[in-house]
């Protein structure tokens, strides 16, 4: 079966946020972590089948639905799930201030590594607590954890570590010998390990596995929340459908808690859309990972060949995303000079970096808008 992700979807004019932003405007949405291509035929078919029912009331996730999650953590990552360990969420971002609001209180201090995507520091603010980052650190080309700042910046009042695996912004895929040295920090810290890995099914590099935290030890797993969806892989962000996986009893039951009278449920299509993802699209999600590959080498390729001053410091080893370092241009405000171009990237200071330092770009697009933006770019870097 082939898969088409070279035809361009109109998403102007509709309720798209990432098209809204630039509404009225030429300029081509790069930023928010949203894909422009349909969701698997697969999807597409069961929510239809769905939506002839007619019925959406409550919702509650059928055994099919499921057996879907966990047959899908064993194939793909050899881990086996009980399904008791399942907390549904209606998005991962709920998830990170539930864990932050269950495991730590007011102004005790949540840690992680930036840049970093937004809401792992905002998360624990929203509750009064205190958000603490180390910087990633470049050596030998790969970003590296400063293990000796990390111990530095963890205090009496750290409760909890916010890892990001696959790492979002900078595309990195973490290594099992990292998880494990990290894992036992938490141990040694008494931290809980809150692991986002919504980007776990979007590995670019066939050689990098991805490797669940909670799959290290049990010592490790009875101190990790882990966080996943279909949301990034499969473009169903819109449906708001994630979950906890929580293997200790305790854990679960104050991190269920901290949810009570203040988290929405899941929808019934989200339900539908989730076991559709994991059960039903595995050939189109093996299509996308290819498409995606190519999207990355062409862009890595045009920034080396027409973009000089723009950088990408590492390899991109994971997602749809890629973390540039437009230091090198001197520009005031990069974000608002490639938008006067027609280029809508991410301002990489929201994500913790320097002012006006990197930029974050979506190539989950087809490879034509790829082409357009690059050419705009072009126009851009001549302009200052």
């Amino acid at each position: 079966m082939t898969f088409d992700f070279d035809t361009p979807i109109v998403r102007a004019g509709t309720d798209s946020q990432k098209w809204q932003k630039y509404a009225g405007r030429d300029v081509l949405p790069l930023w928010v972590a949203d894909m422009d291509f349909k969701s698997s035929p697969a999807i597409l078919e069961a929510l239809h089948q769905r939506v002839e029912h007619g019925i959406f009331g409550y919702a509650r996730p059928v055994k099919s639905t499921v057996d879907a999650v966990v047959e899908a953590m064993v194939q793909r990552y050899g881990w086996t799930i009980d399904p008791s360990w399942l907390v549904w969420l209606p998005g991962l971002v709920v998830g990170l201030n539930v864990t932050a609001q269950a495991f730590a209180q007011s102004g005790e201090e949540v840690l992680t590594v930036d840049p970093v995507y937004p809401p792992f520091k905002t998360a624990p603010k929203n509750s009064a607590r205190v958000s603490t980052a180390v910087p990633w650190v470049i050596q030998s080309g790969r970003w590296m954890l400063d293990w000796e700042a990390l111990a530095k910046a963890v205090t009496p009042r750290t409760k909890l570590f916010y890892l990001c695996n696959p790492h979002n912004p900078l595309g990195r895929v973490w290594r099992r010998d990292e998880l494990t040295r990290l894992a036992e920090f938490c141990l040694r810290h008494n931290l809980i390990l809150c692991s986002d890995e919504i980007h776990c099914d979007l590995i670019l590099d066939p050689a990098l596995p991805h490797v669940p935290t909670a799959l290290l030890s049990p010592e490790i797993a009875a101190r990790t929340i882990t966080l996943m969806a279909p949301s990034k892989t499969y473009n169903v962000p819109g449906l708001g459908t994630s979950f906890a996986i929580i293997p200790d009893p305790a854990l679960r039951a104050r991190f269920v808690r901290a949810t009570a009278g203040i988290v929405a449920e899941v929808t019934c299509l989200g339900f539908t859309a989730c076991e559709a993802a994991y059960h039903s699209s595995e050939p189109w999600r093996q299509a996308l990972l290819a498409y995606l590959r190519g999207n990355r080498d062409f862009l890595l390729a045009a920034l080396a060949r027409e973009l000089p001053g723009v950088r990408v410091e590492a390899p991109v080893e994971a997602t749809y995303l890629m973390w540039m370092n437009v230091t090198d241009l001197r520009l005031a405000q990069p974000t608002a000079h490639f938008e006067k171009h027609g280029v809508g990237l991410s301002d990489g200071a929201a994500f913790g970096a320097a002012p006006n330092s990197h930029v974050r770009l979506n190539f989950g697009c087809t490879r034509a808008t790829l082409v357009e933006a690059v050419r705009r770019m072009k126009a851009a870097l001549a302009a200052r």
